[in-house]
Parts: structure tokens; C-alpha cells; sequence
């Protein structure tokens, strides 16, 4: 199993001046690296890779789709460059030299309808994201992670039910479900069962505690969920995700209003050596 950590816990951006943060989460421990590359255009995909490769890391790629590219979006324009610019996020990703590529990537984050979803958006959404994998396969061996989120960033897939049901009716093999412990203690009825029903089907998780604070710390039921992970044999990659409250762009957009550790630094390598030790006791 790799353990991985979130960029986003260093730095708010990631541009060629942001490399120096690989070469941080290594020496911090990790395995893998997560990075949102807001910035697509001056997104240093190939220089990633190479860095990537020399410190021994593996890259994945996470974002959050703003609402013009919707693709459950009524405006079938707006569906159209949501599955155009999904491509161009693949293609980085492949640049990057990226194992997956994760999170929102199913709908527009924080896009809530004040309903319950339609069959239309079901439709919609599983036809522009057959187009997405479809393209994805024929670039690379690379996994799309379909990340439930909590109802009040999402009305679409909030469980890994759902997530697991939109992925059999798109029905392409390159697909996985993306938990994130955040949302999870949130919205499913029982965090074990949830995690034997989505199977071999779990592809990539986010550790988080329930108040993105340190792994442990909270309420999260950890061994449960690790006992959960083994028996469906599960060995890729856990990224625990966290978010400074001194970047103020993030803070805002993910309602962080308190320091959660005394640093980011403190945050990384207490929760990497909380969920090493979880994993070592589950495991061994």
C-alpha cells in the first residue's frame, strides 16, 4: 500500500514554481503525491513526471469541475466542454506521468440542484462519461476515481453506492470509486458495509478525519475501515487530504475556518505515522 498527501496541505497552486513541494512530501515520507492543477495552462505536467521519477513518487491528479464544465449540466453546451476539458485533464495527467486522476470529475462541485437527481442528469452524466473513459483508454492505462461527496456539496453521487451504480452503467473498465473518509461518515449507513459492497471496485481513497483534521483525531472509525479495506484486498493508494486555513482561496472553498494542527508539517506526519501504524496492525 503507497501513502500519499494531498499538495494542497503545502502550497495553493501548482506551477513550476511549486516543484520544490515533491521533494517535501518525500522527504516527509510519502509515496505519492496528489496535485489539482488549477492552472492548466502553465501546469508543469512534464517537469512533474521528471521530478516524480527521481525522488521515487507517484503522482496522481485530482480535481474539482467549476460549473462550466458540467457535464449533468441542462445546457448541453456546457456538457460538451466539460467532456472537452475532462479530456485535456486526462491528457496532463498522462504528461504527468499520473497513475489516476480523481475527485469531482462526474459533475461540477458544490452544483446542487435543490432536488433530488433526475434521470436526465443520470443520462447525461453517464453518457458524457463514457465519452471520458473512452477517451482515457485509448490514451493509457490511467483510472478515473469517481469520489462521492457530502449532500451539501453534491446532490449527484453521495455514496459509494451510488458511485459503484454509476460506474457499472457506464460500463468501462478503466473506472474506479474514489472514497474519501470525509464524506463517507457523512453519508453512508455503515462505513465497513459500504466499503465490502463497492469491492474490488475501490480504486483510490482520501483519509480524512471527520473534521479534516489529523487522521485519528476525530471520530472516523479507522480500524474498522482498514479490516474493511483487506478483506477486499485493497493495496493502492491512501492520500490523507487537508487544507491550510492561511490559504485563503481554499479555506473558503472547503469551510476551513480553524487551524486543524499546529502546522501542515505536523498535520502530514502525525496522520502518516496514525494510518502506517492502523495499516500494520490491520494488515500484519
Amino acid at each position: 500500500m503507497k501513502f500519499g498527501i494531498h499538495s494542497l496541505l503545502f502550497k495553493e497552486t501548482f506551477v513550476e514554481k511549486d516543484l520544490p513541494v515533491l521533494a517535501k512530501c518525500k522527504a516527509l515520507g510519502f509515496d505519492a503525491v496528489e496535485i489539482i492543477p488549477f492552472d492548466t495552462d502553465n501546469f508543469p505536467a512534464q517537469k512533474v513526471k521528471h521530478a516524480a521519477n527521481d525522488l521515487g513518487l507517484s503522482i496522481n491528479i485530482g480535481y474539482g469541475m467549476p460549473d462550466e464544465y458540467n457535464i449533468i449540466s441542462p445546457d448541453p453546451e456546457i456538457r460538451k466542454c466539460g467532456v472537452e476539458f475532462t479530456k485535456k485533464l486526462i491528457d496532463l495527467s498522462n504528461e504527468a506521468g499520473a497513475e489516476i486522476l480523481c475527485g469531482v470529475i462526474y459533475c461540477a462541485w458544490g452544483y446542487v440542484s435543490g432536488k433530488m437527481r433526475t434521470e436526465d442528469e443520470w443520462k447525461w452524466g453517464v453518457e458524457a462519461f463514457r465519452e471520458i473513459a473512452e477517451h482515457a483508454q485509448q490514451t493509457s492505462s490511467l483510472i478515473l476515481g469517481v469520489e462521492p461527496l457530502n449532500r451539501f456539496e453534491s446532490h449527484f453521487i453521495n455514496t459509494d453506492g451510488d458511485a459503484v451504480l454509476f460506474i457499472k452503467e457506464v460500463g468501462m473498465p478503466n473506472i474506479r470509486v474514489h472514497l474519501d473518509t470525509f464524506h463517507m461518515i457523512r453519508e453512508e449507513d455503515n462505513i465497513t458495509e459500504a466499503v465490502l459492497n463497492t469491492g474490488d471496485l475501490v480504486g483510490y481513497i482520501h483519509a480524512c478525519e471527520n473534521q479534516r483534521g489529523i487522521p485519528g483525531s476525530g471520530l472516523f472509525p479507522w480500524e474498522d475501515f482498514f479490516m474493511a479495506l483487506k478483506q477486499v484486498h485493497y493495496d493502492g493508494c491512501i492520500t490523507i487530504e487537508s487544507f491550510d486555513p492561511n490559504m485563503e482561496n481554499i479555506a473558503k472553498l472547503c469551510c476551513i475556518w480553524r487551524k486543524l494542527a499546529d502546522s501542515p508539517e505536523q498535520l502530514a506526519s502525525e496522520g502518516l505515522k496514525f494510518l502506517k501504524g492502523i495499516h500494520s496492525k490491520i494488515y500484519n
